[in-house]
């Protein structure tokens, strides 16, 4: 077990440290790969089985046209395929809400602590940070709707919900986007990178949207051969680009660690092999000694704790 010192609290000029016991930590940067590995995997499968065994079950439309690549829904719509994607989506949706909270903390605490001037984002940046996180959510709650109404249960409601996703998602990568701008105003380079694949992933969304519009017209409306094949072959674009962004968090947070400890917020993290060393300093004028694990530039922290009988979880964001 990793142990904690609580250096939160200082009295006459020494430090008053408490214990805290880490109970879980995994690689933030794990955490992510394996977050959106999940659906891109799931479609990767139901696409290869669906394709091979039930060709005349995707390939179906109203107009009855020649069709070659069937859409996402189609894939994710039929049995069994649909249970291995439902259970993919929902192990994904969990991690998704903690990294959007995560950003909106992260990027808030940037924000903050810019100095006061005309450069200065002011009401606007925080404004636009909480729209991006609310669209964010959105964006969660309407890929948990097209993926558990499916167009053969019930078309005209997971038609609109993906309206509403195609919304939320374009509407939150250029949110993130400009704030990234604001929050970074001077960038080094591996954040130039990241910001560099945001902007190409967004143009190739925006891109791709136009596409599937134009092709989904032109199938609904003048039933051309090969029209929901293009429209098809844009929404896996569109797919895509939006898993590739998300997957960006792997570079704005490489070393970070995702923690479940007991104790106090306030702590630095010590390895415990130190602890007699440390608690004999602690004696004298207190003066922590950090293991050398590997530079970390903050933690984020969720604390599991009791109180008058109920069990809590608060999550937090460490600077060190």
């Amino acid at each position: 077990m990793v142990m904690v010192e609580d250096i939160s609290q200082k009295m006459e000029g020494n430090s008053v440290c408490s214990k805290t016991a880490v109970y879980f930590m995994i690689s933030f940067r794990q955490l992510c790969i394996v977050t959106v590995s999940l659906p891109l995997c799931a479609l990767l499968i139901c696409f290869v089985t669906a394709y091979i065994f039930q060709q005349d079950d995707i390939h179906e439309t109203h107009c009855r046209v020649y069709n070659v690549i069937p859409s996402i829904s189609a894939i994710t719509g039929v049995s069994p395929q649909r249970y291995l994607w439902r259970v993919c989506v929902a192990f994904h949706i969990g991690p998704r809400v903690i990294i959007a909270s995560m950003y909106h903390t992260y990027y808030h605490s940037l924000l903050s602590s810019q100095s006061p001037g005309p450069s200065h984002p002011g009401s606007r940046g925080y404004r636009l940070l909480n729209i991006a996180y609310w669209l964010s959510l959105v964006e969660i709650a309407a890929l948990c709707g097209v993926t558990y109404i499916s167009n053969r249960e019930n078309y005209p409601v997971h038609e609109k919900i993906f309206m509403v996703f195609m919304f939320g998602s374009l509407s939150y990568m250029l949110a993130t986007i400009k704030v990234f701008k604001l929050v970074k105003p001077n960038m080094s380079d591996a954040e130039k990178n990241s910001y560099l694949i945001k902007k190409c992933l967004f143009a190739t969304s925006i891109v791709s949207t136009v596409g599937l519009c134009v092709f989904f017209l032109k199938h609904r409306l003048l039933c051309h051969d090969m029209a929901f094949s293009w429209f098809s072959f844009c929404e896996y674009l569109i797919a895509s680009a939006n898993m590739a962004f998300h997957m960006t968090v792997v570079l704005d947070f490489p070393t970070e660690q995702l923690i479940v400890a007991r104790g106090s917020p306030g702590m630095v993290l010590v390895d415990s092999s130190t602890a007699p060393q440390v608690q004999q300093q602690q004696d004298h004028h207190w003066k922590p000694e950090v293991s050398t694990l590997r530079p970390i530039h903050f933690w984020f922290v969720a604390l599991a704790g009791e109180k008058n009988g109920e069990y809590y979880i608060v999550f937090k964001v460490l600077f060190s």
